[in-house]
């Protein structure tokens, strides 16, 4: 292992610190890059989802959720398919929302009776209780959409991927 003199270790060019830059900037293409900027996308769109959610309460937690969710997904497919998975140029934005909405779907299904057992075991749970509880379910749903997208929906151009016609 080679010793790096530590007037040479600063300079902009040096190994050592585009390594430093690289962990601290999410620009790449890897699977670690891709989950940091899929995770400050989903942060994002919770705070839309949790936003619309408590403006909408009053219309019950159903619809509220629904509205939520939905106006989140398409916000985060749309960020996904440009800046996560940068996927601009080979995936068309129906195909997107068509295909990771349908993974988001699920969520809402799952969102759904998440809603409901909380309904069934704790009735006076407030707005702020409920949309916290989707959040969790979210990020869960979350980490299993971040494997389906990255590895079938926005997959790289060499590798198959379902195309929808």
């Amino acid at each position: 292992m080679a010793v790096i003199p530590s007037s040479q270790a600063g300079t902009p060019g040096h190994p050592l610190v585009r390594a430093r830059v690289a962990l601290w900037r999410p620009t790449g293409d890897g699977w670690l890059a891709q989950l940091t900027r899929f995770a400050l996308v989903g942060g994002s769109s919770n705070a839309l989802y949790a936003l619309a959610f408590l403006f909408l309460t009053g219309y019950g937690s159903f619809v509220a959720n629904t509205v939520g969710v939905t106006a989140s997904t398409v916000l985060a497919n749309e960020l996904h398919r440009r800046h996560t998975f940068r996927a601009a140029d080979r995936v068309h934005w129906f195909a997107a929302q068509w295909e990771a909405g349908s993974l988001a779907l699920v969520g809402l299904l799952l969102s759904s009776l998440a809603l409901a057992l909380l309904h069934l075991f704790v009735p006076a749970a407030t707005g702020m209780t409920q949309a916290l509880l989707v959040i969790a379910t979210s990020a869960v749903i979350g980490g299993l959409r971040f494997l389906a997208l990255r590895g079938w929906v926005f997959a790289p151009a060499d590798k198959p991927r379902v195309t929808v016609h």
